[in-house]
């Protein structure tokens, strides 16, 4: 499907922070170029606001990450790891970054959804209801097929890796 996207368009772009991380990691053995991402996402649109949806460890190594998020104009949301007696460890911002995108609808043409998680999929329904064109963007090789077929479009950052990752870059 084609969408349109026109400079006057305002876009809300979420990014589960994870979710990117976790695919760069597994596939290419690369951090995600976060600020890539976001520019070409928005193909020359009005930013209404960019949020990282992260983790923050006891450690705090994760600072200089945060900070580089922040010179790129990425807003970031933080909350802690939670680790449970088992040892299990829980780290989603799923229903926070869905709330938070809920919200924003109403003052945004276009949310980007920054994730290949098929958990998104009622959430793109239920903003394409409210009007909005909602755009998926992810390495599709780990996207779910039905996140891909509910989005109004879908960027495949797998088409072209490199410019979306940071490091020596290799495929698995």
């Amino acid at each position: 499907m084609s969408i349109i996207k026109h400079k006057n368009q305002r876009v809300g772009v979420f990014i589960d922070t994870q979710n990117l991380y976790h695919c760069a990691k597994n596939l290419y053995h690369a951090n995600v170029n976060f600020g890539q991402v976001v520019k070409d996402a928005l193909a020359g649109r009005l930013l209404t606001r960019a949020v990282a949806y992260v983790i923050t460890t006891e450690s705090g190594e994760e600072k200089s990450f945060f900070e580089a998020l922040a010179k790129v104009g990425i807003e970031t949301k933080t909350k802690p790891l939670q680790i449970f007696g088992s040892g299990a460890k829980k780290a989603d911002w799923d229903v926070g970054l869905a709330i938070d995108a809920v919200k924003l609808a109403p003052k945004v043409d276009a949310v980007i959804i920054a994730s290949g998680d098929g958990d998104y999929v009622p959430l793109v329904e239920y903003l394409k209801m409210q009007g909005c064109q909602v755009e998926v963007v992810s390495f599709g090789k780990s996207t779910s097929g039905k996140l891909i077929e509910a989005a109004d479009e879908f960027t495949d950052l797998d088409e072209n890796p490199r410019k979306y990752l940071l490091g020596n870059a290799r495929r698995r």
